[in-house]
């Protein structure tokens, strides 16, 4: 009866914890999105060095745990700027470790996100683009309007495994104080004294989040599927 009541008190403040934690997700996956959009272009149709500069990019983010890159950035790099802007102008600016959150996770999913839309472009049929170039389009009118909205859509059951890895990885944003779900089930478990049914519905919580996530993203693929259309 403890446990339950434990769970019953905690879950209105556990359930705000998972809007955090949505947010969180949310806006790694769209900052992923904008960033990893134009890297996977550079990296199929770029010259040497974009891909160089990009591989590099890809070999670090994915190669570096995320709590030592969300250490690095929200303690190191930021940390730094901190100082500096403090010393030279007086001024003192903080980054809440919500946004460190996003940012952090946003970057380790451009490098994933980039390799995701390289995949898919690389899919298709190469003669499209220089059909495109043969109609009198321009690389970017032909990069916009046909290979990417394929890509796009090709990339989408990828996609989804990665809303899965990155929502699981931000729970380990509650190391740098995000109210999520994560750091309020630690915070009222290390009250109650009620450890494994309080993080019993944190993985419960975070299940529905998964399934909720992917469900959304079968659906969107469903609905954007071209009949008959097979790269």
């Amino acid at each position: 009866m403890e446990a339950l009541t434990a769970i019953w008190e905690a879950l209105p403040y556990l359930l705000h914890g998972g809007l955090v934690t949505a947010a969180i997700v949310l806006g790694a996956m769209f900052l992923g999105l904008i960033a990893g959009v134009p890297m996977a272009v550079g990296h199929v149709y770029g010259g040497r060095m974009t891909r160089l500069w990009i591989s590099i990019y890809v070999w670090f983010f994915r190669g570096v745990p995320v709590l030592v890159l969300l250490f690095l950035v929200y303690f190191g790099f930021f940390g730094q700027i901190e100082r500096l802007i403090q010393h030279w102008w007086g001024a003192r600016v903080n980054m809440s470790p919500f946004a460190a959150a996003i940012l952090v996770l946003g970057m380790a999913s451009t490098a994933y996100q980039s390799q995701i839309f390289r995949g898919a472009i690389q899919s298709l049929p190469q003669g499209q683009l220089k059909a495109a170039s043969a109609l009198g389009m321009s690389d970017r009118t032909a990069m916009t309007t046909i290979i990417l909205p394929q890509a796009l859509r090709l990339s989408i059951p990828a996609w989804s495994n990665e809303f899965s890895i990155i929502l699981k990885d931000s729970a380990v944003a509650f190391v740098l104080g995000t109210t999520e779900i994560m750091a309020r089930t630690h915070f009222v478990a290390s009250r109650t004294y009620q450890h494994l049914p309080l993080y019993l519905t944190a993985g419960v919580l975070y299940f529905i989040l998964t399934w909720l996530g992917v469900k959304a993203l079968l659906k969107l693929e469903r609905k954007v599927r071209i009949p008959g259309y097979a790269h």
